[in-house]
Parts: C-alpha cells; structure tokens; sequence
C-alpha cells in the first residue's frame, strides 16, 4: 500500500501559518468561549437561586436548592451537551461542517436568552423552565464540540496542527474568567444600588428581589460573544479536506483553498482519477473500522470519560475548600449579593493562577513535546497532588496550612489543562477518517461527558460527610470529601494506564493518520 495525496491537501498541510489561520481560531475559538462561559456560569448563581427561591425565614441558613434541583440545574446542560455531540457529529459528517456550524450557534444564542428570561416567580415554574432551555443550550454547546475542532484541524498545516486545535480549545479557559468577571461586574454594581443587611441580620431583606435580576443578566450575557461571531462562521468555506475527499469535489475544495491561502492553486486531479482501495469505504460499525481505528477510539472514549469525571467532580469541592481556607464567609453573614461576587471571586482567582495558564502551556508546547507525552504527563502530575491532597487531607484543612492547600489544588487544575483535557479534545480530531472524523470526535466527547454527569452527580453525594448529622440539607451520608479525592487519584491513575492506546498524531497528515488515501500499487 502507499500513500497517494490529493494537490490541494498537501497544499494545506505544508502551508505557513498565515491570518487564515488566526481567523479560523477566532471564530471557532468564539465558540468555545461561549462554551464555557454557558456551562459553567450557572454554578457562580446557584447559591442566588437558592436565596430567591427556596427561602424559608425561620431557618438560620440562607435558602439553598434542594438535592435534585442542585442536580437538575448543574447538570441538566451536561445532558444536553452529551446528545449534542452524538448527534451533531453525526450530523457535520453527513451534511458538511459549515452547514451544521450555523445551527449550533442559533441553538446557543436563542437559549442563552432563553434560560435568562425563565418564566414565572415561584420556584417550580422558572426552575422547570431553566432547566429545559439549558438542555437545549448543552444541546448547542454539544454540536460545537465535533464541528470546531474538526474544522480546525482540517484547515491547520500538520506542522503546527495541534497548537491551532488547542488554542479553539483555550477558549475554553478564557470563557471561565469571562462568568467570573461579569458576575464580579454585575453583582458589584447592584451591590452598591441596592445595599442589604446580612442573613443574620434581617433574613427577609438579605435578598432584595432586584438580585432576582443578577442571575438573568450572567446567564444572557453568553448570547453575545455568539452572536459576534454568526457572520464570521457563515462566510467560511467549507473544509477543503471535507469537499475533496466526502463531498468529492476536487475542483471547488482548490478554489476555496486558494482564496483562503491567497496563493493560486491549480487542479492537479479529477475526482475520477484519485483511484482508492474499495476496502477503504468501510462503515462506522465494520471489522474494518474496529481492525484500523477500534483500539485508538477506546483509547480517546475512555481517557476522555475518566477525565471529565475528575474534572468535574473537582469543581465540586470548591465550595468546600474556599469555605475552608476563609475565601468564602459563612453564607449567613453574607447578604445574597455579595456571596455571588465572593463566589466569583474565589473562582476566578483559580482560573486566572491555574486553569488559563494550563491551557496555554498547551498550546505552546504540544508541537513540541506531541500530544501523547503531555497526556501522560497531565494524568500523572493530576494522581500525584490529588493523593497529596486526599490522604493529609485533615492536615491541610487547618487554619495554618490553607496556602499550601490552594497551591496543590491549583496544581490539579494546572496539569489537568496542560494535560488531558486539551490532549483528549485535538486528538480525536485529527486520527480519523474525514467521512467519519466529526463522528469520532462527537462519540468520543460525548463519552467525556458521560464522565463529567458521573462526576457531578455522583460525587455530588459521595463527597458528603460520613456523619449523617454533618450533611447537606437533604442529602444522604457518603463517602466525605478526603475518600472522594482518593477515587479521583484512582481514576486518574487508571486514566494514564488507558492513555497508552492512543496513537501519537504529531508531524503527520491527516491523510496519513487515518490512512484514507492508501492506495494498492
């Protein structure tokens, strides 16, 4: 067998990096901002929601939402971003992925706005309605997944490939500070117009009903940057490798490429005359496809869900470990606004010292080091500081040692994003078939996410005190935080041992990754 590449990809793949390529970035990368801004915006307002909703003033605490509807509110985007995914990749393959792109951004943009203005002012009607336009908007979020990292990969030379790919994926990290300065923003502002006494002092006044208004405006403000970026993606060219090799139109893949890498391109083959072994059209569910591509697809399915499990459940022990190193006051010497801006906060200190950095490093070193090295590195370094963390966890909990215990939490973070969570978003991207690479990419993130409703539900309860006296209200005893932090060190560890079946994508075509454009001599 040998390779035979068409003009226009080898074009593409020894192209020097030009402002296409920057482009490319902004408008995927725009997406995924939007991403996470949407996914994990809501998690700085729950506490608010609580407050508004589920007051009761003869409690001492401050209202706080119930188990199941914590659970349905954190988790009912998760759910929707993991059907998105399946369906949307399926989707980019069959239609295009400049077709699906657009519909993506619709979905986002319209319940983004949605989700702001759920109806009603009782707790059953806004709640049913938030929960289902956040399904919707995971619905989105999931399409976005499969379409931008493979649009581009697809666009990227195979030289620097995989820092363009995590640079889309990087977004990510700057969409989090974004929740965490508009929420900082908006909770400052009514915080000065609208001052209140604290829970302790007047239960009824700590939450003035204008607060009700705080939550709306973070949660909307997600449509925006969307919006920004919707003519952007609607003029880009589909993918030449997508035209060329799916669509088989050899002729309209050249031009596209030729204006966007402003050089001429001329045709150097018909569609006819690129002859392929017939046993390269095998399906998704064919012995072909399991003998080629089965054990890599396991190794991206199953690093990636054991990694959103960990990565999400950790989000969860933040409350936790801000309350217990003193960023986060009691909630009942707090009025509601002003826990949301210690909240956000707290947050944004993580993400601005560990999370963004974290992908960034990725983004500069992953040309460099290939993405197999930083993956295993990631998880390693990720089992290291969580047992570090999890077995002297009653030792860093006091009063005394709170710094070091922010620093190794950081450093979780640090390594899970210059690691596995960028790592296992560019791969899948890029070593499969094009007739089958947005549906990979989405069945492999959507494993990922089935990871991270594992980790937000499960632990969830599994981090709560073995003490039934000491629980949250109306949740059941678990494990406590020190042996949910020992089963994410497991889970990490196993995570690395799977990392192995994953094969190493850097300074190769995709073409010859995949092997689509073999050819019997």
């Amino acid at each position: 067998m040998a390779e035979q590449q068409l003009g226009v990809l080898k074009a593409l793949d020894v192209a020097k990096t030009q402002l296409y390529h920057f482009t490319a970035i902004i408008i995927a990368g725009m997406g995924f901002f939007t991403d996470a801004y949407d996914l994990f915006c809501v998690s700085l307002v729950t506490k608010l929601l609580g407050r508004l909703y589920y007051f009761n003033p003869l409690s001492e605490k401050p209202g706080s939402l119930p188990p199941h509807v914590a659970a349905a509110v954190n988790g009912v985007a998760l759910c929707g971003t993991l059907a998105g995914q399946l369906f949307f990749g399926w989707l980019g393959d069959k239609l295009g992925r400049k077709k699906v792109y657009g519909i993506t951004l619709i979905m986002m943009i319209v319940c983004s706005v949605a989700s702001g203005l759920s109806f009603g002012s009782k707790a059953k009607g806004v709640m049913t309605t938030l929960c289902f336009f956040r399904f919707w908007l995971g619905f989105g979020i999931g399409g976005d997944y499969p379409l931008s990292a493979t649009i581009m990969s697809e666009y990227a030379n195979k030289k620097t490939r995989g820092a363009f790919i995590a640079a889309v994926f990087a977004m990510q990290g700057v969409g989090i500070l974004a929740g965490g300065f508009v929420a900082l923003a908006v909770s400052t502002i009514f915080d000065k117009n609208y001052p209140a006494p604290t829970y302790l002092v007047d239960r009824a006044l700590s939450t003035p009903p204008q607060a009700d208004y705080i939550w709306r405006i973070i949660v909307m403000f997600g449509a925006l940057p969307a919006a920004l970026t919707y003519y952007w993606r609607m003029k880009m060219p589909e993918t030449a490798r997508y035209t060329a090799l799916v669509a088989k139109n050899i002729k309209q893949a050249t031009q596209d490429m030729s204006k966007v890498l402003q050089v001429e391109l001329e045709m150097e083959e018909r569609a006819d005359d690129i002859v392929q072994d017939p046993r390269l059209n095998y399906g998704l569910f064919s012995k072909e496809f399991a003998k080629r591509h089965g054990l890599p697809l396991l190794g991206c399915t199953s690093t990636w869900f054991l990694l959103d499990i960990a990565f999400y459940s950790q989000n969860l022990f933040q409350k936790d470990i801000f309350s217990a190193i003193g960023w986060i006051p009691k909630a009942a010497t707090m009025n509601g606004i002003h826990e949301v801006f210690m909240i956000a906060r707290a947050q944004t200190l993580i993400a601005l010292c560990s999370t963004v950095p974290g992908y960034w490093f990725t983004v500069a070193f992953i040309d460099i080091m290939g993405r197999f090295a930083i993956q295993l590195m990631g998880f390693f370094m990720m089992t290291v500081f969580m047992f570090a963390i999890a077995f002297p966890y009653d030792h860093w909990i006091k009063p005394d040692n709170r710094i070091g215990f922010v620093v190794m939490y950081s450093l979780t973070f640090f390594f899970a994003n210059f690691g596995p969570n960028a790592t296992t978003f560019i791969v899948p991207a890029e070593i499969f078939p094009a007739r089958l690479r947005s549906t990979c990419h989405g069945i492999s993130a959507a494993t990922g996410k089935a990871g991270a409703i594992v980790g937000a539900f499960g632990f969830l309860y599994a981090a709560q005190p073995q003490d039934k006296t000491k629980t949250d209200a109306g949740y059941p005893p678990g494990i406590g935080v020190k042996n949910s932090l020992i089963m994410l060190g497991v889970i990490n560890f196993v995570g690395m041992l799977f990392t192995f079946l994953v094969p190493e994508p850097k300074g190769k075509s995709l073409e010859e990754l995949s092997g689509e454009t073999e050819v019997e001599k």
